[in-house]
């Protein structure tokens, strides 16, 4: 039997624990630590990319703090959409829900084509873009059965994913030469630093989906605090580390371009015929099945709750009856994704997942100040530290980040803002017809 919320409509089941949630936390993000960062290298140089790595490591560590607020306060499937709805209104949850869903549907077919890049690395027969394609039927598979079944799983591979992270610099350390990370390390120089800051936020983007899962979680006010700021602390050690290592092992350049630039650089230490180096490239698939894997399970609450609240076709809510997953909304992110994959590539996927990051973090940080004035009553288990600089510094610093991005990369924004502006003239001129007609029902039922 599907359970219900206490309105009648459909609800999750409740079954996460707070190492659960670690491990939901830091498996959306550590594909970030595999891949898509070193994108960064090639417009600002190996210390350009930890200049702006630094910056958005606080953007990070004062946002998650504030949003720990909203997830414990209104733990809701919908996440920064619930958050938004509540403080802002129709209009705003729609702004909130469109940019998650941007950020997250657009995430996972950029590690799809890595996952696609590691099995060509290691089986060069293997073809990029079908191996991704089969990435997202195997893993929306997985993500069906069921969300303790689910979390398990990323948990697992969640565990597997950091151990080879820290077997990986143990690997690379003794070869780390720091002439190798400063030569040539700002290129462009203060230019490169904004340039490089969707690529920074790669390494922790993503982190904020465990409040999709929140609402499957036990005693959501202790646990998902747990889980959030223990796993924001895990990447970001393993972000900086990694970072450091790798670009110390050769000319930085020649992992700038490329979807593994970890087994490369092994292969640059060891000798590519070396053994060490396939093996890292086989379980380094782990760190890149943990993201796609739990990001899967975010997009499909994101599209669960936005069609629950009636702003996506109701069938997206539906529950699968044996399973309790909403199937329809799992089915219906991975045909974006596929789609996605058949005509985009990494670093444009990264950039407007990017996009869509920012634009809801400044959002639900609005909305938490709202909130706080709307409804000063509401029960807050975990309340922002350092309330309203926390808060303030990670608004302004998203702010900051979003106008570089807009700046370096104008038609990927035009893309992304113009779908906003449809998305919401959409919403806004169907709301008027909706009102127009449940007027006139009033009005011939009156007469009659």
């Amino acid at each position: 039997m599907t359970e219900t919320s206490g309105h009648g409509k459909p609800a999750l089941k409740k079954s996460l624990t707070a190492l659960h949630l670690w491990g939901i936390a830091v498996g959306l993000v550590i594909s970030g630590e595999y891949f898509g960062w070193n994108y960064g290298w090639a417009v600002a140089g190996t210390m350009g990319m930890l200049i702006a790595s630094f910056l958005v490591l606080v953007l990070y560590i004062t946002f998650v703090f504030s949003f720990t607020e909203l997830t414990t306060a209104i733990p809701n499937a919908g996440g920064p959409f619930a958050y938004a709805f509540r403080a802002l209104g129709p209009l705003g949850g729609l702004i909130a829900g469109y940019a998650t869903l941007i950020e997250f549907l657009f995430a996972t077919p950029a590690i799809a084509f890595a996952l696609g890049s590691y099995l060509h690395f290691l089986y060069p027969a293997v073809d990029v873009l079908y191996a991704a394609i089969g990435s997202y039927l195997v893993f929306t598979l997985i993500n069906l059965i069921g969300i303790k079944e689910s979390a398990v799983f990323t948990l697992v591979v969640t565990l597997l994913a950091v151990a080879e992270l820290v077997f990986y610099t143990g690997i690379v350390a003794p070869h780390f030469k720091w002439g190798n990370f400063m030569q040539d390390n700002m290129p462009f120089g203060w230019a490169g630093v904004f340039a490089a800051l969707p690529f920074a936020i790669w390494l922790f983007l993503a982190i904020e989906g465990v409040a999709m899962v929140a609402e499957e979680a036990k005693d959501p006010q202790r646990t998902i605090p747990k889980g959030y700021i223990l796993g924001m602390a895990t990447l970001a050690v393993l972000a900086m580390v990694v970072m450091i290592v790798t670009g110390g092992v050769t000319n930085w350049q020649k992992l700038s371009h490329i979807d593994y630039p970890l087994p490369e650089a092994i292969g640059f230490a060891l000798g590519k015929t070396n053994s060490l180096t396939k093996l890292f490239a086989g379980i380094g698939l782990f760190g890149l099945i943990a993201s796609f894997h739990s990001i899967i399970t975010g997009y499909s609450r994101q599209i669960f709750a936005l069609a629950r609240a009636s702003y996506l076709p109701p069938f997206l809510s539906h529950i699968h009856p044996r399973f309790k997953t909403p199937h329809w909304a799992l089915t219906a992110g991975a045909l974006v994704g596929i789609i996605a994959l058949c005509l985009g590539h990494t670093d444009k996927l990264i950039i407007i997942s990017a996009l869509g990051a920012l634009v809801m973090y400044i959002v639900s940080m609005i909305s938490l100040f709202v909130l706080r004035k709307k409804e000063p009553s509401l029960e807050r288990p975990f309340p922002s530290p350092f309330y309203p600089w926390f808060p303030v510094i990670a608004c302004v610093l998203s702010a900051i980040c979003l106008v570089a991005l807009v700046y370096y990369n104008p038609w990927m924004s035009l893309v992304f803002f113009g779908g906003m502006v449809l998305v919401a003239v959409l919403f806004i001129w169907m709301r008027k017809k909706t009102a127009a007609q449940k007027l006139a029902e009033e009005s011939t039922v009156a007469a009659v």
